[in-house]
């Protein structure tokens, strides 16, 4: 590394951490201004408050604002380069334009690769910790009101419940039916089924089974029966932004779980999937878009610069939540999801690097 790398890299990394701490900081005042009442009926203790949830709050944003902020940073950095003549200075030793991407390509990478192993599995067990608190201290508790519940419990088993209550693990008109092909090999019914902790099974009330052999059809009832189901309580309980706690490992076996039962909420865990592993590409691309727009100097002043990164950057908040919003309602695959906007960007540095003076 020369010395002309380093000292871009440095102004590079040294702006990123401090925008983001800015606007991080700005985003927990907003945030305590808006629940301080919140905080204040919940009776959560201080040490609660910032432990729990202020401090894990910290890097949630940290993470969301990463792309944006590496591309206002690019773009802040440059635009001081080019207004002090500095770039110019750079491009008459001798130093190619290509070359100068060097360092701002340095920068995204470690800034990625720290961001990838965050968002795998360090942000996920803050965001557990900081979403408990939440659901504790400031939200209503939560009920499970879906009704007639379809599970594919394995290939050719499938359950039915009419309803389920969440607080007692009582489910209510279950039904377990088992095929072989299209045929219907048994079916087991029960007007009420509960969980029991010191078995870890499932007990059934009033039960009848019917199996249906090539001989005939047998048919049995009785009062109670404990079984083992490929079901638990966990899959009834508030899974509001569940994806946001899952470390990239347990995302994974967790989408691999809901295909074999061919759950229909699988969408929004394949786009949290795809999205992470796209993040450190999308923050390669706006630190490079970020110099290729500011290192022009401009008789407009870096304001006119910084003001273009901005809106540059609001432009792509706006292409990542349409097409999150498409994937999440069908519309769109998930991976097209999440490199649409890093594709588009991309298009867009490209026609930024041909048309920026050399």
């Amino acid at each position: 590394m020369k010395k002309l790398d380093w000292y871009i890299l440095q102004k590079l990394l040294k702006t990123f951490v401090f925008v983001v701490l800015i606007i991080v900081a700005v985003i927990c005042v907003i945030d305590w201004s808006e629940k301080n009442e919140d905080f204040i009926r919940s009776e959560a203790t201080a040490g609660q408050i910032f432990l729990d949830y202020f401090l894990n709050l910290i890097p949630y944003w940290a993470n969301i604002l990463s792309p944006l902020m590496a591309f206002i940073a690019s773009v802040f950095v440059s635009a001081r380069l080019a207004s002090h003549t500095e770039i110019i200075a750079m491009l008459s030793s001798g130093v190619s334009y290509r070359r100068l991407t060097v360092p701002y390509l340095m920068a995204a990478i470690i800034i990625g690769a720290l961001i990838f192993g965050a968002i795998g599995w360090v942000i996920p067990k803050a965001n557990k910790e900081r979403l408990e608190f939440e659901f504790a201290y400031l939200k209503n508790p939560y009920y499970f009101n879906d009704r007639n519940i379809h599970f594919k419990l394995a290939p050719e088993v499938f359950a039915y419940l009419e309803s389920y209550n969440n607080h007692d693990e009582v489910g209510f008109k279950f039904t377990l039916e088992q095929f072989n092909g299209t045929k219907l090999r048994s079916k087991l019914a029960s007007p009420r089924i509960q969980w029991v902790d010191s078995s870890q099974k499932w007990r059934l009330k009033n039960y009848t089974l019917h199996n249906f052999l090539d001989t005939g059809e047998t048919y049995r009832e009785g009062r109670n029966l404990d079984t083992t189901l490929n079901l638990f309580p966990d899959d009834f309980e508030n899974r509001e932004r569940l994806y946001e706690t899952l470390t990239l490992t347990e995302l994974t076996h967790f989408i691999q779980d809901l295909q074999a039962r061919g759950s229909e909420s699988v969408q929004p865990y394949l786009v949290e999937r795809y999205e992470r592993y796209t993040y450190p590409f999308a923050i390669v691309i706006l630190t490079l878009m970020g110099f290729f727009t500011a290192s022009r100097k401009s008789r407009r002043g870096t304001g006119f610069q910084i003001a273009l990164g901005f809106v540059l950057a609001f432009v792509y908040i706006f292409f990542v939540m349409m097409s999150r919003s498409l994937a999440q309602a069908g519309g769109f695959h998930p991976l097209l999801s999440a490199l649409l906007p890093t594709m588009i960007f991309s298009v867009v540095s490209i026609f930024l690097y041909k048309s920026t003076p050399k």
